[in-house]
């Protein structure tokens, strides 16, 4: 990515963040991402760590309309997904085949205990959350023409806890540097 799209994401999130109530902690934690595929308008997620604690995680994400973040898993993480503002879809399968086989998927929808099949997509307007368990391959993408995301975890690894169902998906996208940095990125740390 150029770090001139980086600069201007973290623009539109901190406009949107402000226009909502929300407000940022002191030197927040920020990554942008496209998830190394260059194309950040279709897969792309700008994210805030608020909380990096061994037992659990607290991120703010923002993502424009069109930007979708890939079909992925955790081995190990157990998270809430939470539409904050905007209206957020969520797909989810059983396997990284994104088979859409019927497979019945435990979940918590708004906290209550539901079922779910392979391949069905959630609407999450603005408040409503989706507990995934460990395993769940989840994808998302805004509704709205923005849209805030929250997550509430057990312990994040970036690196170690990501599966993607694309194997060209890295992480943290390279950077190619045409203006100064508006801040310094996770993976810059």
């Amino acid at each position: 990515m150029k770090r001139s799209e980086i600069n201007s994401l973290i623009r539109s999130a901190q406009a949107c963040f402000k226009n909502h109530g929300w407000v940022l902690p002191p030197e927040p934690r920020w990554d942008v991402t496209d998830f190394g595929l260059g194309q950040w308008r279709h897969y792309g997620l700008v994210l805030i760590n608020l909380a990096e604690e061994p037992e659990y995680c607290e991120k703010l994400m923002f993502a424009l309309e069109g930007m979708t973040t890939p079909c992925h898993t955790h081995r190990k993480k157990k998270e809430d997904i939470i539409c904050r503002a905007g209206h957020l879809t969520i797909q989810i399968w059983s396997d990284l085949s994104q088979k859409t086989d019927g497979a019945l998927l435990p979940l918590k929808l708004n906290g209550k205990s539901v079922t779910a099949t392979s391949g069905q997509i959630l609407e999450l307007p603005a408040g409503h959350r989706v507990t995934l368990q460990p395993g769940i391959c989840h994808a998302f993408f805004p509704r709205s023409a923005e849209c805030i995301i929250g997550e509430v975890s057990t312990a994040n690894d970036d690196l170690n806890d990501n599966f993607f169902t694309n194997p060209d998906i890295g992480r943290f996208p390279g950077v190619e540097e045409d203006e100064g940095a508006l801040v310094r990125l996770i993976s810059e740390s």
